[in-house]
């Protein structure tokens, strides 16, 4: 039996009525401006050569690992002042098991085979990587099939195992307050043992 959606806020929209109107153009904007900071610090970070990208799916470098994990504390710690100041709306992404392992497989493959994501390979073609030029090609093939099928999608795969709009602090029924400054620390702490005993360079 389908449970009653209204019964449940997580499974439809975000309950939180946040942040100022929307500004497409705006919004446009502020994405190219920060997807262009974003690939810049990429680049400078040393992620966007193909072999430290290999190394990490191997266990020989995580230099990316530290990368992403220092991003997702500082970017979390950042979305939530914001959001807490009115600033900015949370667009939440339902958790749909389903679709969420299927894509997870797709994506894991596709870069276990490359060793470029969509990010690292802008950046490895934007710093002279020529053998990203497949990548991206690859990855807009992809988007033109998902958005033909994303109808199908929407009446199949979208709907096994739809849990709505979770977030951690709604999990565990805590405030972003506490929610926020555990998970950094421990990330934090992660990262720290990461450095001292996995993988020491800088």
């Amino acid at each position: 039996m389908a449970q009653d959606e209204t019964k449940n806020p997580t499974r439809n929209e975000d309950p939180q009525p946040d942040g100022p109107p929307e500004n497409r153009a705006a919004q446009l904007g502020l994405g190219f401006l920060f997807g262009m900071i974003f690939g810049f610090l990429l680049q400078k970070g040393g992620v966007a050569k193909y072999e430290v990208l290999i190394g990490m799916l191997l266990f020989e470098d995580f230099t990316v690992v530290k990368v992403m994990m220092s991003a997702v504390v500082v970017g979390m710690i950042g979305i939530y002042a914001l959001h807490t100041a009115g600033l900015v709306k949370l667009h939440i992404k339902p958790t749909r098991y389903g679709a969420n392992t299927l894509g997870g497989i797709l994506f894991g493959i596709g870069f276990g085979l490359a060793a470029y994501c969509p990010g690292t390979g802008a950046a490895a073609l934007g710093q002279g990587n020529f053998d990203a030029i497949a990548v991206l090609l690859g990855l807009m093939a992809g988007s033109y099939v998902f958005a033909e099928a994303s109808g199908w999608l929407a009446r199949t795969v979208n709907r096994w195992g739809d849990r709505g709009m979770l977030t951690l602090d709604r999990v565990l029924n805590l405030k972003p307050r506490v929610s926020v400054p555990v998970v950094a620390t421990v990330l934090v702490l992660v990262l720290a043992a990461i450095h001292v005993f996995v993988d020491p360079t800088p």
